[in-house]
């Protein structure tokens, strides 16, 4: 990957729709060769372009990072969260914690809700620390590409 390839990736970053006509001025290329340079990113699969949605746009008002600490295999403990729709990710860690999982519900009392009624019953669930976050909360994920 050059420093093309990574113009390219920060451009799609700010808007995945862009247009190969003005996304190639912007990095230096014609619209076709914007295009050929893209194209060569996502069959290499360097590059995979998708949707991610906004939990708080679609109705969601309370968030909350849970670390969660395991006993046994915390693969099985990610696994039944990601099951639910509440669940943005699950992911493993090694740490303080055996895994995160961010959840989304409608407010602060359904959030309190599903950590204790949903959460704290997985088999294997020892401890849970929620991080709350409650309100207007926008996500950006942006990864450095250089």
């Amino acid at each position: 990957m050059d420093e093309i390839d990574r113009a390219i990736l920060r451009e799609l970053q700010t808007d995945g729709r862009i247009a190969y006509a003005d996304l190639g001025p912007k990095v230096g290329l014609s619209a076709s060769a914007a295009r050929q340079r893209l194209q060569r990113l996502l069959d290499s699969k360097t590059v995979q372009v998708v949707g991610v949605t906004d939990p708080m746009a679609m109705g969601g008002q309370a968030m909350a990072l849970l670390g969660i600490a395991v006993d046994g295999d915390p693969r099985a403990v990610a696994d039944e969260l990601a099951r639910r729709d509440e669940v943005v990710y699950a992911v493993l860690t090694s740490g303080g914690f055996d895994l995160f999982a961010e959840v989304v519900a409608p407010g602060p009392r359904e959030l309190l809700d599903f950590v204790n009624d949903v959460v704290r019953p997985v088999e294997g669930v020892r401890e849970i620390q929620s991080f709350p976050y409650f309100g207007i909360h926008t996500h950006r994920f942006l990864w450095d590409v250089g």
